[in-house]
């Protein structure tokens, strides 16, 4: 186990929440705003967590464990279902776990990782939860010990347990945590989300089988319930979503390359330096390097050269040079020279 850097994560980022406060429909506005509050509350629990308190028991076995904290800020909330219970009938707690154990299976079986914490960490899951009681949440965190899942609106976002890759990103935050570390600011912070994103795709195209030419490369489609939208997209960012319309999200605003690298303030406002925005870049890396190297699949060879680098070669400051780097060495290590210069030429082909 490495060390235990919290990040300040959640997959909607700030800039949709800020918008979406505004919005016209009271139910919308009132579960976004509820929203802004929950980031805000994690941010201390994470501090929290990070100076001692306490981490889920290691298991050495995959352990799902899921509560309802039945639209409150309670935590964990009601045991609801344990480790090889019968489904529920609440289909928010069978996703969670159902995705929760697909994306502990990738890492085990493709990764050779047991858990978030490659210990046997425990997987808990509140599903239901929000800072607001009885207002809906448009969101889903790692807290730094567990999982959080809000409800959504109903308007834009379905409930947040819907969609495996998001689930994968953001257990991914916690395998980052006891792994490089990365500070939830600026580049250091893009990277975050980044690693997030490209192994909750991966994990989402490996248990689906998917090729690396048929998968539609975006994160958190199943939770939009706005046509032709999602969250991200790691093959074209800035494509994810647009909708100008005084309701709408607004026009996806991901760069796909380093010279139209977003510089914002390193605030909430500003989205931490442009954690969510700036990763598009990166994002774009990864997809240009799995078509690069040449094999069927993003976990043939794509994800074991990000994975090393994320787990030997990259630490808490470490920029999207220092990625480039941390994953072209890895390349040269794991399968050598020619794949080492795939992996170069998608960092190329996006200004670095």
């Amino acid at each position: 186990m490495k060390n235990k850097s919290v990040c300040r994560c959640s997959i909607v980022p700030i800039h949709i929440l800020e918008r979406l406060e505004r919005h016209g429909n009271p139910s919308v506005s009132k579960a976004a705003r509820a929203s802004l509050i929950a980031t805000h509350v994690m941010r201390e629990r994470r501090q929290l967590i990070s100076q001692g308190a306490r981490l889920g028991r290691p298991t050495g076995e995959l352990r799902r464990t899921i509560y309802d904290s039945n639209e409150s800020p309670d935590l964990p909330g009601r045991l609801v279902r344990s480790e090889g219970a019968a489904p529920s009938a609440d289909v928010a707690v069978n996703e969670a776990y159902d995705f929760s154990g697909a994306t502990y299976d990738f890492y085990k079986k493709v990764l050779k990782r047991t858990s978030v914490d490659d210990r046997g960490m425990r997987l808990d899951s509140t599903v239901h939860y929000t800072d607001e009681p009885g207002e809906p949440l448009d969101n889903a965190m790692w807290d730094g010990e567990q999982m959080l899942y809000g409800d959504g609106d109903k308007v834009i976002f379905d409930r947040f347990t819907k969609s495996l890759d998001v689930i994968a990103h953001e257990l991914t935050h916690g395998v980052t945590q006891f792994e490089a570390g990365l500070e939830y600011h600026k580049q250091s912070g893009a990277l975050n989300e980044s690693m997030s994103d490209v192994f909750g795709i991966t994990a989402k195209q490996w248990s689906l089988k998917q090729t690396i030419a048929a998968a539609d490369w975006l994160i958190g489609k199943e939770l939009l319930l706005l046509p032709n939208s999602a969250l991200r997209s790691m093959k074209a960012p800035g494509t994810a979503y647009d909708d100008p319309s005084p309701n709408g999200l607004g026009k996806d605003p991901q760069p796909g390359h380093m010279k139209d690298f977003v510089h914002l303030p390193d605030t909430r406002r500003g989205d931490n330096g442009g954690v969510h925005v700036n990763s598009g870049i990166t994002n774009r890396a990864y997809y240009l390097a799995c078509v690069n190297l040449g094999s069927p699949h993003s976990w043939d060879k794509a994800i074991h050269i990000w994975y090393d680098a994320l787990c030997n070669r990259l630490g808490r400051t470490s920029d999207f040079r220092a990625a480039k780097k941390a994953t072209v060495a890895a390349a040269e290590a794991l399968y050598g020279a020619t794949e080492s210069k795939a992996v170069a030429a998608a960092w190329s082909e996006v200004g670095l």
